[in-house]
């Protein structure tokens, strides 16, 4: 049987590197739109923007499509490798954005991955 790959310490922190940029550039999008649309965020107007011509409908149902399928992984996931913290992630995609919560959640992967990975190790020196 093969061995799993050994995680790679670097690739958690280019994941967080990508949830910084993914919950800052969003949001300058955000406050954009707040500005030129009125101080509190319409939802409703938000949407129809969203989809105001076809290059924008493209892009939101590709963000949807993508978001559903990756958040049913992140939560098949998260229970398979019994990872903590999984409703901050949830909570993240829908208060910050999914461009954070997407890379946050490959972020904390990675750190459970390489505490597995030191599992057998500490549990051998024990003995």
């Amino acid at each position: 049987m093969a061995q799993p790959a050994r995680p790679n310490p670097w690739l958690a922190w280019f994941y967080l590197a990508l949830a910084i940029a993914g919950g800052v550039l969003p949001w300058m999008a955000n406050l954009d739109f707040m500005r030129d649309y009125g101080a509190s965020f319409d939802l409703k107007v938000f949407i129809d923007l969203a989809n105001a011509n076809p290059a924008a409908q493209s892009l939101s149902r590709d963000l949807l499509i993508g978001a559903t399928a990756v958040t049913t992984w992140i939560i098949v996931e998260s229970r398979r490798l019994q990872m903590r913290n999984l409703w901050l992630v949830l909570l993240s995609s829908v208060t910050i954005a999914f461009a954070f919560a997407a890379p946050f959640f490959l972020f904390l992967r990675e750190r459970r991955l390489a505490e597995l990975a030191r599992e057998p190790e500490t549990s051998s020196a024990i003995v």
